[in-house]
Parts: C-alpha cells; sequence; structure tokens
C-alpha cells in the first residue's frame, strides 16, 4: 500500500509519461492485463488510456487492472489510469 507521499511522488514523475496501452469499448480482457504485466515489469510507472466509447466507471476500471495485475493504482484523473509496480530485475524508481 502506497502512502500518500509516495502517491504525490509518483504522480510528479508520471506527468510527462504517455499512454501506453487504451481500453476501448470491449474493457479489461485476459489480452490486455497479460500485455500490462509485461509492461509493468519494466517500466515500473505507466499511464493507461481509456478510450470516450468506453461506458464503464473510469475508477472501476482503474481498480480492476490494478487488482488482476498486481499493480498499485496511483491515479486516476480524466481518462488517464497511472499504475506502479515495483520491478523484481529493472528497479528504477527509489521511493520516499
Amino acid at each position: 500500500m502506497l502512502t500518500g507521499k509516495q502517491k504525490r511522488y509518483l504522480r510528479s514523475l508520471a506527468h510527462h509519461l504517455t499512454p501506453i496501452f487504451q481500453v476501448g469499448k470491449g474493457g479489461v480482457n485476459d489480452h490486455l492485463i497479460r500485455h500490462i504485466n509485461e509492461a509493468i515489469e519494466n517500466r515500473e510507472l505507466m499511464k493507461i488510456s481509456v478510450l470516450s466509447n468506453n461506458l464503464d466507471d473510469r475508477k472501476e476500471i482503474g481498480a480492476e487492472i490494478a487488482t488482476a495485475s498486481n499493480s498499485e493504482l496511483v491515479q486516476v484523473i480524466g481518462n488517464v489510469i497511472v499504475l506502479y509496480k515495483e520491478s523484481e530485475d529493472n528497479k528504477t524508481i527509489e521511493l520516499p
């Protein structure tokens, strides 16, 4: 579980990132989760964009992706979800 200070730090790092994946009207599926797991292991911090044709609640989508990928939900703002997962091999982010 991340503290408020850690989330604030991760949000500042994620500000300049571009979203890597998009969740469309198909929603969250196993294929998407598998790709997110692979990418977040290398990057530790990533953004996911929720397209406007997806009518589901963005906070629920973020929580679902975070649970399925064993990562931490840092922020849901607008159509963007920010996730963090500490990498076992490529540890590049030092949390305060």
